[in-house]
């Protein structure tokens, strides 16, 4: 048996603010744009290993979700995976068909801090913040060298909340 956490992420066009130390009343100068062209990440997270899993689709609905639940079930066959999702339309949709080696765990609602992978997300954004991308390509292509450069240390790193490690940690023991 195998927890993983999955949510879904949007990376568009538009620019990302962050902080930025500038000189004190001097606000920060970089180039900026509004374009609302966007694409998505579908992604699933074992905080216990750092192993993910990842795919892009263009929206989120639950044709594209039930693709990538039927991908993750080819990458994971010889488990029961257990999937913390949210409380997405997708997620509940009675067109949706769960593979049986997935179990969706519903997490409460309103609660993504709740959810690992919504740190891994911020990870990833953190490194676009004051980007500017032309085109939705070049965006696409910076996500993927992000995605590749993730070790499954530094996913356990970010997804490794103590309260979950210690409930699989016990788990392992009965």
């Amino acid at each position: 048996m195998r927890y993983f956490a999955e949510d879904e992420s949007r990376f568009g066009l538009k620019t990302l603010l962050g902080r930025v130390i500038t000189a004190c009343g001097v606000k920060p100068i970089g180039t900026w744009q509004w374009l609302f062209k966007a694409f998505w990440i579908y992604g699933a997270v074992e905080p216990a290993t750092g192993d993910s899993f990842f795919l892009q689709f263009s929206q989120v609905d639950t044709d594209c979700y039930q693709q990538f639940l039927n991908e993750f079930s080819r990458q994971y066959p010889d488990s029961l995976n257990i999937l913390q999702v949210d409380n997405g339309r997708f997620h509940t949709s009675k067109d949706l068909v769960v593979p049986e080696n997935i179990i969706l765990l519903f997490q409460p609602p309103y609660c993504p801090e709740l959810n690992p992978i919504e740190r891994l997300w911020q990870h990833l954004k953190a490194q676009l913040k004051w980007a500017s991308f032309k085109t939705l390509e070049q965006l696409q292509s910076k996500v993927d060298q992000l995605l590749a450069e993730l070790t499954p240390e530094i996913v356990a790193s970010i997804t490794g909340f103590d309260f979950i490690l210690e409930a699989l940690s016990a788990l392992n023991t009965v």
